[in-house]
């Protein structure tokens, strides 16, 4: 389990395509003490598992293999040597729950609408997948790209958000532009709501 909090922004350094599935090294300011192989951390909304660490300067560097499913399901594919990817940690017993909790399963991928400040902060719309839309409600919570944020508008499939200067600083938010994916994961309440009512009305 995640918070949506980003702990840090990771550089990829390798993308290598290997019998269907892709594994990605990563460097990190985290503590390659602190990281156990077979551990989880949430890459742009993703849990994956850690498969190699190794130390470098200033930090740690690392391998998840991103399986067929995962790559199909969310923006992981589209990732280059040179990009940049939000991490988090995964949640330990008496951690601070600043965000809300994230599963790192993602839902579906949205479409970056509109990228346009607004007072010292950033409005972004996202074209939801119609199918992930009834899950997305104002005032609720949803993760974009591993990001926790409040849902301030819906409009059909359309939603907004507003990032504060913090959010758009610290994670990759800031690199958004009109036409981009993203990867998407609705608040877990709406969805066993949604299957719950789902499974009543048949």
């Amino acid at each position: 389990m995640f918070t949506g909090i980003i702990t840090a922004v990771g550089d990829v350094v390798a993308v290598e395509r290997r019998n269907g599935l892709i594994r990605l090294t990563v460097e990190s300011p985290y503590d390659p003490a602190g990281v156990a192989i077979g551990a989880s951390i949430c890459h742009d909304g993703c849990c994956l598992t850690v498969v190699e660490t190794a130390s470098v300067k200033g930090g740690m560097r690392h391998v998840v293999e991103v399986a067929p499913e995962s790559l199909a399901l969310t923006t992981l594919g589209n990732l280059c040597e040179g990009g940049k990817i939000n991490l988090e940690r995964a949640l330990r017993a008496g951690d601070e729950l600043g965000g809300h909790i994230v599963s790192g399963h993602v839902d579906g991928i949205g479409r970056v609408a509109e990228v346009r400040a607004d007072g010292e902060g950033w409005r972004v719309s996202i074209d939801a997948p119609e199918a992930l839309a009834p899950l997305i409600a104002p005032k609720g919570s949803i993760a974009i790209d591993g990001v926790s944020l409040t849902v301030n508008e819906v409009k059909g499939a359309r939603f907004g958000v507003l990032l504060i200067p913090h959010t758009w600083n610290v994670t990759t938010l800031n690199r958004l532009k009109p036409g981009d994916a993203v990867n998407l994961e609705a608040d877990m309440l709406a969805r066993y709501v949604s299957r719950i009512l789902s499974a009543r009305a048949h």
